[in-house]
């Protein structure tokens, strides 16, 4: 049993990576077919970030009423009618609905996917496999740039690039068949798979409201502070904005023209890949709350150095909207636009009100995650630095590959850091009763945090600079690893039970350093007051 819950965590991560990206490739050749302006492929790229939004404002009552394994199924039924809409999609209005439908499938799958494996492992295999599905998003934003790539040059590729999720999401739901309903099924076959030591209860009508959540009942409020502050911090810390210079960076030190954007994709996505699969082993032997504080700590340090050697390196330019004229100009060769090789998912045009030019912005995910574990719409601005004082050349390649090494090790530290783990840890900390719904409150702010940073991108550069907003980002990650520090718990070890046991005693042990016994990290109450 236990591999096939890794098949649903890996294989749900993948749909989700996958379906967040696959519009880099699939933008032009649609672009070209219908005739998009600006204004439309703007909205195609967003709205699927408007259904992820709705899914998780409305996925949590789904997911505590009717169960964590029907919420997935009902997902994957809802994707493919997404992908078959977009497949066969004849007109914009038709491509819309199939991507909205396709953003509320794959946020209301996330959830529920996190939350049903956590329950149904025990704690020594837990954080594998929660975190199994953020490593499925990078293999799936791999695979996308990869397909897309392929299919660049065949008539109607687009239409297969959209018709290639449904192999995942069926795969998954195969698996799903031969998985018990929930962990209270698996009470009653205990030749399955370790139980959570009397932790299931039913599912259906909760003991607990959605307004519980804000009460200090069970000290609730606390855990509502310590999910808020994790997805909040992973998003104002910048990552998908930062993201979007992974191009410039990789063109700045020798790589030019589209081997730059080759290069950022796949040469991040590798290291985002490597990162999550080193949190994977290490989440269980060193804890939680060690690798949300150094990959925080190396997060600040990074993007702070990024946001120094912009002082003097000019990290500016991204690719104008693609208008008719010019997309028609860049089809001299398959697959030779650099839409269908970058680092950056989506473009989405918006116009640079500093300098009338159009600009691109992009939907990166992080991973929403687990989801989107790792993206969002972020903004790629073409704002021109200038600097008093031009570098020498060999200053220049030094500063250059300096800020190459800075985003390597940012975007790692996020891959082994905030992006796995925040969303196991908001899978362990809620009570089952409401666990879904607290799940997809949390998820919710993401989403929303996410589309405000990114759509405040331009004006905060406009208002105070590239680099002070890079330092801007360093900064949040320091207060970030104040507040991992501070208010989150250990859960290394700790059946959920005892994690909802922990809570109850309105005190926690914030150190990681305890010593540990064969059943886990001993807690020991403390005089602290609740987070709430």
């Amino acid at each position: 049993v236990l591999p096939l819950c890794a098949s649903v965590s890996l294989l749900g991560g993948l749909t989700f990576g996958y379906e967040l990206v696959v519009i880099s490739g699939a933008l032009l050749p649609l672009q070209l077919a219908f005739g998009l302006s600006c204004l439309e492929q703007e909205l195609l790229v967003g709205i699927l970030l408007l259904g992820a939004f709705l899914a998780s404002l409305f996925g949590g009552f789904l997911i505590d009423r009717y169960g964590r394994r029907q919420a997935i199924l009902g997902s994957n039924v809802v994707l493919l009618a997404g992908s078959l809409s977009l497949g066969l999609a004849d007109s914009l209005p038709w491509l819309l609905l199939g991507r909205s439908v396709v953003g509320f499938a794959i946020s209301l799958s996330s959830m529920a996917c996190c939350i049903y494996v956590s329950e149904l492992v025990g704690p020594k295999q837990r954080g594998v496999l929660v975190s199994l599905y953020e490593a499925g998003i990078t293999v799936g934003i791999l695979l996308s740039y990869t397909l897309n790539y392929v299919l660049a040059g065949t008539a109607w590729g687009w239409r297969h690039m959209f018709g290639w999720a449904a192999a995942p999401a069926l795969l998954q739901s195969l698996s799903l068949l031969f998985l018990p309903a929930s962990a209270e099924r698996t009470a009653a076959h205990q030749d399955l798979i370790p139980l959570q030591g009397g932790e299931a209860s039913k599912l259906g009508w909760p003991r607990y409201t959605f307004l519980d959540l804000f009460r200090a009942r069970d000290s609730m409020r606390g855990r509502t502070a310590v999910g808020l502050g994790l997805v909040l911090f992973q998003q104002f810390t910048g990552q998908p904005n930062v993201l979007c210079y992974a191009s410039t960076i990789f063109h700045s030190v020798g790589f030019r023209g589209g081997s730059s954007a080759v290069l950022a994709s796949v040469g991040l996505g590798t290291v985002k890949v490597a990162a999550t699969l080193t949190a994977m082993g290490l989440v269980d032997r060193v804890g939680r709350r060690v690798l949300l504080l150094s990959g925080c700590a190396l997060m600040a340090l990074s993007v702070s150095g990024i946001g120094l050697v912009s002082f003097a390196v000019s990290l500016d330019s991204g690719p104008s909207c693609l208008t008719p004229s010019n997309a028609t100009q860049q089809t001299d060769l398959p697959g030779s636009s650099s839409l269908l090789k970058g680092s950056s998912p989506p473009p989405l045009p918006r116009i640079s009100r500093e300098q009338g030019q159009p600009v691109f912005s992009v939907t990166e995910r992080s991973k929403a995650h687990p989801g989107a574990r790792e993206t969002s719409a972020s903004l790629e601005p073409a704002l021109n630095a200038v600097t008093p004082e031009s570098p020498s050349p060999q200053e220049h390649t030094l500063l250059c590959w300096a800020a190459l090494i800075c985003m390597m090790v940012y975007v790692s530290a996020f891959s082994f850091g905030f992006g796995p783990v925040t969303w196991l840890v908001l899978s362990e900390i809620y009570p089952t009763e409401i666990r879904g719904r607290a799940f997809a409150f949390c998820s919710s702010f993401n989403w929303a945090a996410n589309l405000f940073i990114s759509l405040s991108f331009l004006d905060v550069m406009g208002a105070i600079g590239l680099s002070w907003t890079f330092l801007l980002y360093g900064l949040t990650a320091v207060l970030g690893l104040a507040f991992i520090y501070l208010f989150v718990p250990e859960t290394k070890g700790q059946s959920l039970t005892e994690i909802e046991q922990l809570f109850q005693r309105s005190g926690f042990q914030r150190s990681a350093g305890h010593r540990q016994n064969s059943d886990g990290f001993q807690y020991h109450r403390l005089g602290v007051s609740e987070a709430s």
